[in-house]
């Protein structure tokens, strides 16, 4: 689905740990690393959307995570040159996106990158917040930076919260794999 102007309606997802780190993947069989994006399909609103690819691309469904916020349009960013395919009709030169900040509220064991015969992650780690900004192919950056921005406040106040309530559980599987917590005092 492209719309008149040549864009593809997509959902991004920034999933965040309670500690405000950020979840970052790569590409499977490519180098390149990003947030979980997915286009949107004719019979969905973007929150069926984000739903669906978070599952397809995480393995994580709607009850492991919390909504916290979303932009309040389309954010936009084009593709090279080199990417649109001008012998398909319609002619897509880039997406349009709404993005969501979500809180993952259940346990990092039910991450999984192979639950699609194609799976779109190999690998994923937490990173800070702005890491993903910094990092993300060029054509991207700017969409990220603006997402990020708009989410940064919620972000914020909910990683706050966490240290001002003791920081993250001990039983949470980032503090058994050795990752530092923020605790408060």
């Amino acid at each position: 689905m492209i719309d008149p102007d040549g864009y593809r309606p997509n959902v991004g997802i920034i999933l965040m740990h309670s500690d405000g780190r950020v979840f970052w993947a790569r590409r499977a069989r490519r180098d390149g690393w990003q947030f979980p994006q997915g286009g949107m399909r004719t019979d969905e609103t973007p929150i069926e959307a984000m739903y669906r690819e978070l599952e397809e691309e995480t393995g994580l469904r709607e009850e492991h995570v919390e909504v916290l916020a979303s932009t309040p349009g389309w954010l936009r960013y084009r593709l090279p040159k080199r990417f649109v395919r001008t012998a398909q009709r319609p002619v897509c030169i880039g997406q349009k996106q709404v993005w969501f900040l979500l809180r993952l509220v259940a346990d990092e064991r039910h991450v999984k990158l192979d639950l699609t015969d194609k799976p779109e992650f190999d690998r994923w780690q937490w990173v800070d917040f702005w890491y993903p900004f910094e990092h993300v192919v060029d054509f991207k950056r700017e969409v990220y930076l603006r997402a990020l921005r708009h989410v940064a406040p919620i972000a914020q106040a909910v990683a706050e919260a966490a240290v001002i309530l003791g920081g993250v559980p001990e039983n949470d599987a980032s503090a058994a794999a050795g990752m530092p917590q923020r605790r408060a005092g």
